[in-house]
């Protein structure tokens, strides 16, 4: 497989300055500053590209998962919330947590199998590996039953 390539540039001091995060695919680039990193100014800033990558990989890995094991989805939404907070320990900031939530539409799908199926890829992604550092909640959904948490 091969590598993927993302670039990143910062320009002036931490308060004042501004910088840009580009994907090597060139399909985005956005700027980023201090205040989107720590404040709601607008741009993107590390741990949203961060939650944006566990959401993506998840799911399609469900999506795969659930069409390997005979029930395939019809639809799969992933929503992901990185949360950047001090870090007690070492000092200065981590992320302290990543909130998984996705909903599937998966006609003949039983909750229980669902729910197991879900904890299952959550723990098997590349990305959450990457993460293990990191406490990733999953609310899973199946949208033709009722929700569970794990």
């Amino acid at each position: 497989m091969s590598g993927k390539k993302a670039t990143a540039e910062w320009n002036g001091s931490l308060m004042e300055g501004e910088g840009n995060i580009s994907l090597g695919s060139g399909v985005f680039s956005g700027a980023f500053s201090f205040a989107t990193r720590i404040g709601d100014d607008p741009g993107t800033n590390p741990e949203e590209m961060l939650a944006a990558s566990l959401a993506g990989c998840y799911a399609m890995a469900l999506n795969a998962a659930l069409e390997k094991q005979g029930t395939p989805a019809k639809n799969v939404k992933s929503e992901s919330t990185a949360f950047l907070g001090k870090d007690e320990e070492a000092g200065g900031f981590k992320i302290n947590r990543i909130d998984l939530v996705t909903i599937a539409e998966v006609p003949g799908l039983d909750a229980d199998k669902f729910q197991e199926g879900a904890e299952d890829t959550k723990n098997a992604l590349p990305i959450s590996k990457a993460l293990a550092a990191t406490d990733i909640t999953l609310t899973a959904t199946l949208a033709n039953a009722s929700a569970a948490q794990t």
